[in-house]
Parts: structure tokens; sequence; C-alpha cells
């Protein structure tokens, strides 16, 4: 289980080659999907992607404009205001928090890039009190700005890429590896973001 202290700390990760910071990056209520026929791998249960394609963001909070910098949220009560005032029911939600690679991975000039949260919305992260690490995930960011897709699940390389029953990696130099293999070139395109899946247990 992760603390407070350690999930606001830059923690550095390092290997042979890359070293990566990860940052605190927000909040997002999500209603997961479990593995459907489509996706041929035996070991997945359910899908933790960052991505909303499979396993959906809580609602149409983009409009409200209550979203951090990172397009994520702050703190989990913000996303329960709004789902009170859309009446969207959150109890068959889960609640993941998320760390990201403090630099992006250029898929085409295939060098890390530096990138900020967007400075016109507020960004004061607030970290939760327990979690459980879950797994890494790969995220595109093409726009720039809002999570885009999850090329374990959305583009299926979960099918022939060793994942935990959750679709995503087990350990964050697995997810390091993808940013250099061939197949995420044949995936949508990036800059891609590493991330860390935090299954909040408590705030």
């Amino acid at each position: 289980m992760c603390e407070t202290n350690a999930l606001m700390t830059g923690l550095v990760e390092k290997n042979s080659e890359e070293q990566i910071v990860w940052l605190p990056v927000g909040y997002m209520y999500k209603q997961v999907s479990a593995r459907t026929a489509w996706l041929k791998a035996e070991s997945v249960e359910d899908i933790y992607s960052v991505s909303g394609c499979i396993s959906h963001d809580f609602g149409d909070w983009i409009n409200e404009w209550k979203h951090n910098g990172y397009w994520l949220f702050d703190r989990p009560d913000i996303m329960e205001s709004i789902a009170l005032q859309k009446g969207i029911d959150l109890s068959t939600m889960q609640l993941f928090f998320y760390r990201a690679s403090a630099r992006e991975w250029d898929t085409f000039d295939e060098v890390w890039l530096d990138y900020t949260p967007e400075p016109s919305f507020e960004t004061n992260v607030q970290p939760p009190k327990e979690t459980i690490l879950e797994g890494y995930d790969v995220v595109s960011f093409s726009c720039g700005n809002q999570c885009e897709c999850s090329p374990l699940s959305c583009n299926h390389l979960a099918e022939s890429i060793p994942v935990n029953r959750h679709c995503l990696f087990e350990r964050y130099e697995d997810a390091l590896s993808l940013l250099h293999s061939p197949e995420l070139k044949r995936c949508e395109p990036g800059p891609y973001r590493l991330f860390e899946v935090h299954r909040v247990l408590s705030t």
C-alpha cells in the first residue's frame, strides 16, 4: 500500500539508461469494464486503463471546467459535486489516483520532452491517505492535454504483451520498454506518458 508522503514525493526510479520522476497528476472516478471477448487476453479480468475509451470516466466532466491543468481532478469531492448536480451514481464506480512521468516520450524523434500542466487551470493535487498501486499504463497525449488512448487495451497490445489482471504492466520497467518497442509505432500517435495507477482506499 502507498501512503500520502510517498505519493507526493517526486520518486526517481532508475534503470541502466533512463530515470523516471513520478508526479502526482490527479484523480478520476471510472466505471470499470470487465474484459470483453474482443480483447483476447485471457489473463485480463477487467480494464483499469487510464484511457476512458473502455472503462469510461464518471460523466461529461470537461464542460464543467473544474478539472486541473493535467485534465484530471485535484480532489475527489470536486467530481462528487459534479456527479450530484448531474444525478450520476458513483457507488458502482472506482476511484483512481494517478502519478505520471514528469516527461513524455516523442515516438517520432525518440526523445524525452518536458511538459507542464495547462496554466489556465489551477493545479493543486491533494494526496489520498491510502492507495494500492495496481500497475502501470502507457497513455497517448497527441493533443497535449486530456488522456487519450492506452495501447494495452485500445490497440489490443495486451494480447501479445504480458499484463496483469487489470490490463496494466506489473512493473514500470515493462512500461518503459514499450516506449522503445516497434509495436508502439503501430498504435496511436504520441507523445506518450507513463502512469502509475493507484486504486484509492481512503481519501
